[in-house]
């Protein structure tokens, strides 16, 4: 073994002892090759005598060997029992190696594949070869029957790399719209969470809209429909919705979809000088108060069947003069306790159940949020029109007499009174 050390002055175990001794504290690493080193260990075991030797000189000749080879205790323990049984210290072994099937030119080929049909998945690509192998390329006999799993190694290979074209994935377009973040009101109104229920569409006919508006904190609703969701018939419900609300608007909190991120949304929102906000991704929860609103008040009252988008303005009717304030005055809602446990983790209880108006004439100071043209006398006023039981037959009642207008008359052929404030 090719090593800075000249070792043949030293016959006995006594000298290894000294020389264990004098280099304690350097550290000694070889380079050879391990047949190299191999032979090397075999030399001193029979040198020094190894199978005549005690327990205490075994033991030196055992950390002379460690010292200078580098190896650990469990490789020199596997020399020395080889020495012991008559075998080879060091065998030869030849890794085993599959058959190479795919060359350098099958994958330059896969490459100048994908370049021609934009990489496709594996299976599809892998039909592709096929059908070239069919049509005469003999090329492709290897590939023809190349699996997927195959097909995605060779991908992965340089030959491939250098060859096939980049392939980049697509870049979202980042919208500067709204900001992405869960609304904190603190315990105050005008933090409203907005979504879009659609009434399903038929024969290529779209249904009509719902624009779910609710106050987070009071879950004071306000609903109204359009014929469509693109900007001319959205600015101006939207505008109505928001006058509707009794108290100012702070916040306009809705999911990401184009009806609400928009410059014809946010330019309305400017002006009005209102916060607009957006979910974030991977947070279901975020729009999650109005989200339930969809089913447990849109859904429930106006189901799931079509109805045609020219039928909005007249269904806005019945949300004006019903449906609004049933919701608002006489419809409870629960609303929820948080609770912080020492843990850290919250826990929710829905104790309190009360109308939206009973929880806004619950905080402290109600009046300090209200409109300049709105007053707690008019909303008590309005509450104490009719009962709840004859709001909301009257709601029921009108809500019928709508349907029943849906039903009879189709949506081509609409009843001149569709847009009157009356119900017929």
């Amino acid at each position: 073994m090719t090593i800075m050390l000249d070792d043949s002055h030293i016959t006995t175990i006594a000298q290894l002892e000294t020389f264990l001794d004098a280099t304690e504290i350097f550290k000694m690493d070889s380079k050879c090759p391990k047949k190299e080193r191999a032979d090397w260990i075999y030399d001193r075991l029979v040198r020094f005598k190894y199978q005549t030797l005690g327990k205490r000189e075994k033991g030196i000749l055992f950390r002379y060997l460690r010292k200078v080879t580098g190896y650990s205790r469990e490789q020199i323990k596997r020399y020395v029992g080889a020495y012991k049984n008559g075998k080879k210290l060091c065998r030869h072994y030849k890794r085993h190696c599959f058959t190479k099937i795919y060359t350098n030119e099958d994958k330059e080929l896969l490459a100048e594949t994908d370049n021609l049909h934009k990489r496709l998945n594996g299976k599809a690509t892998s039909v592709i070869c096929k059908s070239m192998y069919d049509f005469g390329d003999f090329r492709y006999k290897r590939l023809k029957d190349i699996s997927t799993a195959q097909l995605y190694r060779m991908r992965s290979t340089r030959q491939y790399i250098e060859n096939v074209l980049e392939i980049e994935k697509t870049k979202p377009t980042g919208v500067d719209i709204g900001e992405r973040k869960k609304p904190e009101p603190e315990g105050q109104p005008g933090f409203i969470r907005v979504d879009t229920v659609h009434q399903g569409d038929q024969d290529g006919q779209k249904g009509v809209y719902h624009i779910n508006l609710t106050d987070e904190v009071i879950q004071w609703e306000i609903v109204l429909s359009v014929e469509g969701i693109s900007e001319t018939f959205l600015e101006p419900v939207l505008k109505e919705a928001l006058r509707l609300f009794p108290w100012k608007i702070k916040n306009f909190h809705s999911d990401n979809g184009s009806e609400y991120i928009n410059k014809t949304v946010a330019k309305l929102l400017n002006k009005l000088l209102i916060d607009q906000t957006k979910s974030r991704p991977r947070r279901s929860n975020d729009n999650g108060l109005a989200e339930t609103k969809n089913g447990s008040v849109i859904r429930k009252h106006m189901g799931h069947h079509h109805i045609p988008g020219k039928w909005a303005p007249r269904i806005n009717t019945f949300y004006r003069e019903h449906f609004i304030p049933y919701l608002n005055f006489h419809r409870p809602c629960l609303f929820p306790d948080v609770e912080v446990l020492p843990d850290g983790k919250k826990k929710i209880t829905y104790k309190v159940c009360m109308t939206p108006l009973q929880k806004f004439l619950s905080l402290e100071k109600p009046s300090q949020y209200l409109r300049h043209d709105m007053t707690i006398r008019k909303l008590k006023a309005m509450a104490k029109e009719k009962t709840p039981n004859k709001c909301a037959e009257d709601m029921q009642e009108s809500l019928r007499k709508l349907k029943q207008l849906i039903i009879d008359f189709p949506s081509h052929k609409l009843p001149s009174f569709m847009t009157s404030s009356k119900d017929s």
